[in-house]
């Protein structure tokens, strides 16, 4: 059967749903302790230290945890080195974590820079994001406690996403989180689309949490918690019903004020 007629709306991956295999439940369980008292990734030894499994087994649980977008690895490299793991990055992001006033580890991409709060480890803690704007790389700081952005500076700070959801996931959620930055405003987000030749889609920290609550109310919280399928025609009329002008991806003219 071909994918144009399982889904209505079929990604380029075309990955039909599945269940994680007990492998994968137990390796995201361990990566995601480890992350949060550490600060950074664990490597395939600490892994198999934590769950008892072979560097194969390891490894395949890795790839399945791609394909159902809780993570990004390099599958190419012998030891499948660990880029991303939803919310964390390996490498330097534009949004920093700090807690108790100690830098603690980069975020995937700004959009959860609240989500983050949300986590068991983290939770009943103040959490600072230090991150800037992509225009002009003045600071913005944002404070979150549970899932809620307690304090926004500058307060006219707003997310811009410049990948139409059609694009997302296309290989992986790298290029996803990459077009996820913030903008001190509106003049600074359309400035920074006239500097990369994108134009996208401007968010307050509000309208985020339409992406991003359901993620924060089951990552770790759901020890089952299932794949993530990708579905750009939801995500995008969510959004415009959260009020988010979405012509960039759609074709659709913006209205014009009085007219």
């Amino acid at each position: 059967m071909r994918a144009a007629e399982r889904f209505e709306e079929p990604m380029p991956q075309e990955v039909a749903p599945f269940e994680w295999t007990d492998d994968a439940l137990a390796v995201r369980a361990f990566v995601y302790e480890h992350w949060c008292s550490r600060g950074v990734g664990p490597n395939l030894r600490q892994v198999h230290e934590g769950t008892g499994l072979d560097r194969r087994s390891i490894i395949q649980a890795y790839k399945q945890l791609q394909l159902g977008v809780a993570c990004v690895v390099d599958q190419d490299a012998q030891n499948c080195n660990l880029l991303k793991f939803q919310p964390f990055s390996s490498y330097p992001s534009q949004v920093e974590l700090w807690i108790d006033d100690r830098f603690h580890s980069f975020v995937g991409c700004a959009m959860e820079a609240v989500a983050v709060s949300m986590m068991p480890p983290f939770q009943g803690r103040d959490l600072r994001m230090e991150s800037y704007c992509s225009c002009c790389l003045a600071p913005i700081t944002i404070l979150a406690r549970d899932g809620e952005w307690t304090s926004l500076d500058p307060a006219s700070a707003l997310i811009h996403i410049s990948l139409s959801p059609w694009d997302w996931g296309n290989v992986d959620i790298g290029a996803q989180c990459d077009a996820m930055n913030l903008v001190i405003d509106a003049e600074h987000a359309e400035r920074y689309e006239r500097t990369i030749s994108r134009r996208g889609a401007l968010l307050t920290m509000t309208q985020a949490r339409v992406l991003t609550d359901s993620t924060a109310q089951q990552r770790m919280h759901d020890a089952h918690w299932p794949p993530v399928t990708m579905a750009p025609k939801f995500i995008i009329s969510a959004l415009k019903h959260a009020g988010v002008d979405v012509s960039a991806w759609t074709g659709e003219r913006t209205p014009v004020p009085g007219t």
